[in-house]
């Protein structure tokens, strides 16, 4: 299982410009697997990014016909330009190597699983990436006991300070 923390690690060597997190998916789901993948963008879209004028905390990935899509992420139109504008709720195409969409398929149709975006960025190239997790649904008990952890942890280093 991956957490905020893990994530934070994998992107603290790099040199890339996160845009936005995705942390109530780690509160609502658990992560099982996540993996990099390319966003197709248009170029107001990108400057938009830059500008940090995206949500996508009840975004969700879906795969329709041997293709990944990105759906309800919100990245607000760039207000410096007025008629080459995009949708800002548009569905967006994730581009993954064939072997990882059908590796993909055979888990999501399993019972439970989704696709979650969990950090959007740039990378050293200065392209758009996600990192999009596989997921398995939380219980209200789970959540209450992450929360539990999460505490007793903050406790623990309060004491070890003093």
């Amino acid at each position: 299982m991956l957490g905020i923390k893990n994530i934070d690690k994998k992107f603290n060597n790099r040199n890339v410009k996160i845009v936005a997190k995705n942390k109530k998916a780690l509160h609502n789901y658990h992560v099982i697997e996540s993996l990099e993948v390319g966003v197709l963008l248009k170029g107001t879209e990108v400057k938009s990014l830059r500008n940090g004028k995206v949500h996508f905390t009840d975004s969700f990935a879906s795969i329709q016909e041997n293709e990944v899509w990105l759906e309800n992420m919100h990245i607000s139109p760039y207000d410096k330009t007025v008629f080459f504008n995009h949708e800002p709720r548009r569905k967006r195409k994730l581009l993954l190597h064939r072997h990882q969409i059908k590796r993909l398929l055979g888990k999501v149709k399993e019972r439970g699983y989704t696709l979650v975006p969990l950090i959007l960025y740039f990378d050293e190239h200065n392209r758009a990436k996600m990192e999009l997790a596989l997921c398995k649904g939380k219980h209200a008990f789970d959540k209450s006991a992450d929360i539990a952890k999460r505490d007793s942890e903050r406790d623990m280093q309060r004491e070890m300070k003093h």
